[in-house]
C-alpha cells in the first residue's frame, strides 16, 4: 500500500471530510459537521495558511495530513505544524504513516520550510514511537500550550 501524498483540492472535499469525521470520532473531538467542513474547505481552496494532503490513491484515500504554516525566528523562517494525521484503522501498522511523515518534508522543503512541529499525547506510546522514527524529537523544557478564542 502506498503513502503517496496528493495535495487536496476542492473536488476532494467529501472524501476528506469523511476521513476527518472518522478521525474526530476516534479521538473524541466534538464539533458540528458544518464547523468541520468550514475548517477543511479553505485548505482545499488554496489558502496560504495551510494545506491538506490525501494519503494513498486520491479516488480512495486511506488517510490524510493537515499542515498549517507559520513563521519562526528561532528556526530561521517558514515553519509548519502537523495539525492532524490520520490513517484508516484497517491499514494501520503497515508503515504508511511513517512513509507519509518522511514524504511530507520532502514535498515542502522546496518551498523554504525550515521546521515541522507537532503535538502528541505523551501517553500514546505508539504515536510517540512513530514520530520519533520519522525524526521528530521532544524539546526539553518546551511544551505546546493553547488558548481557545
Amino acid at each position: 500500500m502506498s503513502a503517496a501524498l496528493t495535495l487536496g483540492a476542492p473536488d476532494h472535499l467529501e472524501k476528506l471530510v469523511a476521513l476527518v469525521t472518522a478521525f474526530h470520532a476516534e479521538a473524541g473531538i466534538e464539533m458540528s459537521d458544518e464547523a468541520r467542513r468550514n475548517g477543511v474547505a479553505p485548505l482545499l481552496d488554496g489558502i496560504p495558511h495551510g494545506a491538506a494532503y490525501l494519503i494513498g490513491p486520491p479516488r480512495a484515500p486511506i488517510g490524510y495530513i493537515v499542515i498549517t504554516f507559520g513563521w519562526s525566528v528561532e528556526f530561521g523562517g517558514l515553519d509548519a505544524i502537523i495539525d492532524e494525521l490520520y490513517i484508516r484503522p484497517g491499514v494501520r501498522g503497515r508503515g504508511i504513516a511513517s512513509e507519509a511523515l518522511i514524504a511530507l518534508p520532502r514535498a515542502l522543503a522546496g518551498g523554504g520550510l525550515r521546521a515541522i512541529h507537532l503535538e502528541v499525547d505523551r501517553t500514546n506510546a505508539a504515536a510517540v514511537k512513530l514520530y520519533r522514527r520519522a525524526g521528530f524529537r521532544e524539546r526539553d523544557q518546551y511544551m505546546f500550550m493553547s488558548k481557545s478564542l
